[in-house]
């Protein structure tokens, strides 16, 4: 499945995209007589049997779509919000793609460069993202997020993915120089609005191998990533399996998985070009399909 999250009475309502249009869950449900759930946490929480039945309550709805003309929503008219509004720990690798570490003459690490974010930075498909006003080099970073399922505490690597619920599109948004200001990245990671996710939260069994996909970036059209999962140094599972040694990860928690080379700090000095006001940065993961969000100036004047 194919789920998302719009704006409806100023409250989250869950849609799933199908080949008749985006499905109102909440309205579908209710006219077809079938329990459903309310939020995006809760569809991550169902057992196998509910998720049965959501997918069971899905067919039937698009069987019924000509007498359910209500239910059925024209995607260019939602206002998205984030596919994980909620998320519960936000981790990111950092330096995951061989080629990307190359770029910026960093050393191939030996176990995950692991950091954090908060969820001041989660955004939504669509949502402008205000430059920070102390940054002057905003750059964009493509990357794959794996939605956790389940309780994860020291699994097996080869166990690992079947700990995934699904996986998203995200843009690890990041103000270089606020980033290098010392040797803690958090500065330059957690501004807000910094972690754009979606526009769909892919279920894991369309994604299948999450580390064969084509992954990628443009800024106003113009491509600046092209690359493909194959080139992390730590694979998604590998990921899950580290940090599980660590830290009990639960139904909700979010990973971002590192960006490939192509970003502009991995630019030479004289060619670095930062992101701007009116910039549009569309993020691009095969089967999980495109995210995109415009920049724009800070409203107020700097304090």
């Amino acid at each position: 499945m194919r789920l998302l999250t719009f704006y409806e009475e100023n409250q989250y309502r869950i849609g799933i995209s199908t080949g008749a249009g985006i499905l109102h869950l909440r309205k579908a449900a209710e006219i077809l007589h079938k329990e459903y759930p309310s939020t995006m946490l809760e569809a991550i929480g169902l057992d196998e049997d509910k998720k049965h039945q959501l997918k069971k309550l899905v067919s039937l709805a698009v069987e019924k779509s000509d007498e359910l003309p209500a239910c059925f929503l024209e995607e260019s008219t939602l206002q998205f919000g984030p596919c994980l509004p909620n998320p519960g720990k936000i981790i990111c690798v950092g330096l995951n793609y061989r080629k990307h570490a190359e770029e910026t003459n960093a050393a191939i690490p030996n176990s995950p460069i692991l950091f954090s974010k908060y969820h001041n930075t989660i955004a939504a498909h669509g949502q402008r993202i205000t430059l920070p006003k102390e940054s002057v080099m905003v750059d964009y970073e493509a990357e794959l997020a794996m939605v956790i399922g389940k309780t994860t505490q020291a699994v097996s690597e080869e166990d690992a993915l079947t700990h995934v619920f699904g996986y998203c599109a995200a843009n690890d948004l990041s103000a270089r120089d606020l980033q290098n200001k010392t040797s803690q990245w958090m500065l330059g990671k957690t501004c807000d609005g910094f972690a754009p996710i979606g526009p769909y939260l892919v279920t894991a069994d369309e994604v299948e191998d999450p580390n064969d996909l084509q992954i990628g970036s443009t800024v106003n059209g113009e491509v600046r990533q092209n690359s493909n999962t194959k080139d992390m140094i730590f694979s998604c599972a590998y990921i899950i399996s580290y940090i599980s040694r660590f830290m009990t990860l639960q139904p909700g928690d979010l990973i971002l998985t590192g960006t490939p080379e192509g970003v502009v700090f991995g630019m030479p000095p004289d060619k670095r070009v930062y992101l701007k006001d009116g910039d549009i940065v569309t993020i691009e993961v095969e089967k999980l399909g495109l995210l995109s969000n415009m920049m724009v100036n800070p409203m107020n004047e700097p304090v």
